[in-house]
């Protein structure tokens, strides 16, 4: 059976994703302050990856732990929502399968207790 990964359209599909992803994050006034001392190709590269790896893909993600990159950021329910919301709009522009985008975004809300209020 295809991995998530592969059903989404692989590596180029993943990069794609992520670019129009921060496009949207990086234009919305809720969230981008984020991001403003951020090296967004290396953040884009890093998101790629750990993409990648959460969606079954071959790279091995070796980065910061969940907790350790979002220490110190207090990032809200609020803020989260809003990029949760972000990815799942990309997926549905991108066409992406509606059963895959549920496993996508559940991967993603797995993922709240290691990033919020940080």
């Amino acid at each position: 059976m295809a991995t998530l990964y592969e059903r989404l359209g692989g590596k180029e599909a993943i990069e794609t994703a992520v670019d129009m992803f921060y496009k949207k994050v990086l234009e919305d006034e809720t969230v981008n302050s984020f991001f403003t001392e951020t090296d967004m190709e290396k953040q884009r590269d890093h998101q790629t990856k750990f993409l990648t790896f959460a969606l079954g893909g071959p790279n091995q993600y070796s980065g910061t732990s969940m907790e350790k990159a979002h220490e110190g950021m207090n990032i809200q329910p609020e803020h989260f929502k809003a990029i949760a919301t972000h990815l799942e709009n990309t997926l549905r522009e991108l066409d992406v399968q509606d059963e895959d985008i549920q496993q996508v975004m559940e991967k993603i809300a797995g993922l709240a207790p290691s990033i919020l209020n940080k």
